[in-house]
């Protein structure tokens, strides 16, 4: 069967390269037929197997439809040379491929198709190479959000914020959320937008800006509903058990529905926040002093001082 199907596609290629040919009563290469028949040897060499073979059939295809000025069908003759290096696992050339396959959709004008494309190519690269698919996922959301698709734009700049944590590149991540939170308030889905703060809130606690990390919740207020949410109260006492490195009630916090089932890179940022200098349990403290019966009466007088006011 194998052997049957590479015959085929070495057919497929010598007509191509008949119709490439010219002569006195054949002016100009036939680049639209040399072009179908590459493309059927590409199909016939990888139902063989032959990855490499069907990779340099694609290529000639696209090289076929270039210079018959038939862009999409170029752009899709390369993606297609793309998908045979991921069957070879050689994942970065198979995504420059795919890339140049998206800026000819671009030329050619179809945004849309040069989105999929980048965001296949985001997908193949991850777990290899997460700067570049990080990379690819934001150009993705840059096609989208130019022809003002902001639903499948912001989609794609989760994805690249959800890896930019993961890499710990805690800056950039917050310039990404932010910019998912900014679409999220223009498209008016105001929930996410809380969950979003959330996130924002983690990652600047994570980079030790406690500063940036309250400036996102006060501006936070403007956002409907936003005061009188779960979402509000949590972050509020998340930042006030900070502030007073309170280990226990920031654990508590984090520990909690809300935090727990957010995004699982969020969530995880969550569990491993540690307060500066390491945690002071002050809610273990509390029966301590109880048991020794000393500093809850102090407490008392010092309430007492103050009964009947200052004047």
């Amino acid at each position: 069967m194998a052997a049957q199907k590479i015959n085929e596609g070495l057919e497929h290629l010598a007509k191509a390269e008949k119709y490439l040919k010219t002569g006195f009563l054949k002016w100009k290469p036939d680049y639209d037929s040399a072009a179908s028949e590459y493309g059927k040897a590409a199909v016939a060499f990888k139902n063989a197997k032959q990855f490499e073979q069907a990779k340099d059939a694609c290529l000639r295809e696209a090289v076929a439809h270039e210079n018959n000025r038939a862009l999409f069908h170029a752009a899709k003759a390369y993606e297609q040379a793309g998908m045979m290096l991921k069957e070879m696992q050689k994942l970065p050339e198979a995504v420059q491929l795919i890339e140049k396959a998206s800026m000819m959709y671009l030329e050619n004008g179809t945004p849309d198709t040069a989105a999929m494309a980048l965001e296949r190519a985001g997908k193949l690269i991850e777990n290899v190479d997460p700067e570049k698919a990080v990379q690819l996922y934001q150009q993705t959301a840059n096609v989208f959000e130019n022809e003002e698709r902001l639903r499948q734009a912001v989609e794609l700049l989760g994805k690249a914020s959800r890896l930019l944590v993961r890499g710990r590149r805690f800056d950039e991540a917050a310039l990404s959320i932010q910019k998912e939170k900014n679409i999220y308030k223009e498209i008016e889905n105001y929930p996410t937008c809380y969950k979003k703060t959330i996130a924002q809130v983690l990652v600047h606690l994570h980079r030790s800006d406690y500063v940036a990390a309250e400036r996102c919740v006060r501006e936070s207020y403007s956002i409907p509903g936003f005061s009188g949410s779960e979402d509000c109260a949590a972050l509020e006492q998340l930042l006030e058990g900070y502030d007073q490195q309170d280990q226990d009630q920031v654990s508590e916090v984090c520990n909690s529905p809300l935090f727990k089932y957010m995004d699982n890179d969020y969530a995880k940022l969550g569990l491993s926040l540690v307060v500066p200098g390491g945690g002071i349990k002050k809610k273990s403290a509390t029966p301590q002093a109880k048991s020794e019966g000393t500093t809850a009466p102090a407490a008392e007088e010092d309430e007492d001082e103050y009964a009947g006011g200052l004047c």
